[in-house]
């Protein structure tokens, strides 16, 4: 039966000539993969929690070196590379995340250049970076790196691989079935990044200048900043795969975590537990760390087990709707490729190098008082003694970037905030301060306005009367 299916579907891509050879082959591989149902399930009495040998803390990573020479050195090895392939329709914006503005007008992508600029200047070593954009922000970061042409930094932009959406009914691809714009395609995920950077001819690009070490990180994420130290360490041991893992709380329950299994590290994600034990993974006491999806692999490897075929990652199905048609995408992660590497580890990191900015309350934290922005790094306040940061819950009113902007009229100071939930028209006027715990609710069809320079401290306000 499969057999079948697939033979028809080989028929059908091939006849598709917006797509590569590398694409269609990819493709046939990856629903084929599916469609023998190869997906493992876990044997959960077999998973161990890993040992400090498999997951390092990152304390006890030996000191960088403090030659600028040694530096230099082992930078020279190292290329940056981001997940660019996101839009950002989550908060009402219509191009690519990455230009979204996040502080004192500079956008994520800004933050990153001038990141590896001072990297770059300072030890006067050649670190690249590199885009992998979806055929969604292509065109749109074409125009945008333009503007860093004269800048002290190497950019290269390639495109993940474009997949045809699968219409469940019958398996065919929804481009054969007149299809043809952009809602017929999707981009498999950011387990795509190393067949693709293969196929683009940028991994034997990076080879030949030397490079040994690509630092693969999401572009939303503020925390993933170059780290010497934990270069060293992998060029030192050999690792040819580091994740990045951080302390899990409450917010993080449904991270995918590493988990030692069959002798091998591997990542553990919530689609893979069976019902059963659901809770168990979402609880912080019997697994204690999440993926940050900061990644660090070596280039080799990567060409090695490309070249091999050998990179199957779990697949993730992932069901849409097109115009009221079923539709099913197959996506793969980057981080559960971890266990086809040699001497793959983790690295336990502070919970500082993972800063998502996933939603406008993200927004929020990054654009108050809670940080300070130096070179290009999102520093945080030292003023803050509460380790964790605030929680906070706006309301549907402030999910789009513009809408979230227009009723600030300055962002407030949350250094001594616990947690802020907004619901309803509420407005903030300037210069004013939220501590503890503060919940404002504005009451169906009442514009509540925070008046300037308001202090609320463990307030519930519900009305002009409460502040």
């Amino acid at each position: 039966m499969a057999d079948a299916k697939i033979e028809k579907l080989q028929t059908a891509v091939a006849a598709l000539d917006q797509i590569s050879e590398n694409e269609k082959s990819g493709f046939i591989s990856l629903v084929s993969r599916y469609l023998s149902g190869e997906a493992e399930q876990i044997e959960w009495s077999k998973i161990q929690t890993p040992t400090d040998e498999v997951v390092v803390p990152y304390d006890s990573l030996a000191p960088p070196p403090e030659d600028v020479q040694a530096t230099k050195k082992l930078l020279d090895k190292l290329a940056v590379l981001k997940l660019n392939g996101g839009l950002g329709t989550t908060m009402g914006c219509t191009g690519p995340k990455s230009v979204i503005e996040v502080r004192n007008g500079f956008t994520f992508l800004d933050l990153i250049v001038i990141q590896i600029e001072s990297l770059n200047k300072k030890y006067g070593c050649n670190v690249p970076l590199l885009l992998m954009n979806s055929f969604n922000t292509h065109d749109d970061t074409q125009k945008i790196v333009e503007k860093y042409a004269n800048s002290n930094i190497e950019i290269h932009t390639f495109n993940q691989s474009q997949y045809p959406r699968l219409v469940v009914e019958d398996f065919i691809p929804l481009p054969s079935k007149g299809h043809t714009g952009k809602d017929g395609w999707y981009p498999p995920g950011h387990g795509d990044v190393f067949p693709s950077l293969m196929n683009s001819g940028k991994l034997d690009a990076l080879l030949s200048q030397g490079k040994e070490y690509v630092f693969v990180a999401n572009s939303d994420n503020l925390g993933a900043v170059v780290d010497i130290k934990i270069l060293s360490h992998l060029i030192h041991n050999q690792n040819e795969y580091c994740m990045e893992v951080t302390p899990k709380t409450l917010a993080d329950v449904k991270g995918g975590t590493l988990i030692s299994y069959e002798g091998r590290i591997q990542l553990l994600e919530i689609a893979q537990v069976p019902d059963a034990h659901v809770n168990e993974f979402k609880s912080i006491e019997k697994f204690k760390i999440f993926n940050t999806n900061n990644l660090w692999v070596n280039l080799k490897a990567i060409k090695r087990l490309v070249e091999a075929d050998a990179l199957k990652m779990e697949i993730i199905p992932n069901p849409k709707e097109v115009d009221g048609v079923k539709v099913l995408q197959l996506e793969t992660a980057a981080g559960a490729a971890i266990r086809f590497f040699d001497q793959a580890i983790g690295i336990n990191v502070p919970r500082s190098r993972f800063l998502p900015v996933k939603t406008t309350s993200d927004l929020l934290l990054v654009q108050s008082d809670l940080y300070t922005l130096v070179d290009g790094f999102v520093i945080r306040n030292k003023a803050r003694t509460n380790p964790s940061n605030p929680s906070i819950e706006l309301g549907p009113e402030f999910k789009k970037v513009g809408n979230f902007l227009s009723r600030f009229k300055s962002i407030p100071s949350i250094v001594e905030l616990d947690s802020l939930k907004v619901s309803g028209d509420v407005w903030f006027g300037s210069g004013i301060v939220l501590k503890g715990n503060v919940t404002i609710t504005a009451k169906s069809g009442v514009k509540l306005e925070i008046p300037d320079g308001a202090v609320l401290e463990n307030k519930v306000v519900n009305g002009p009367e409460d502040i």
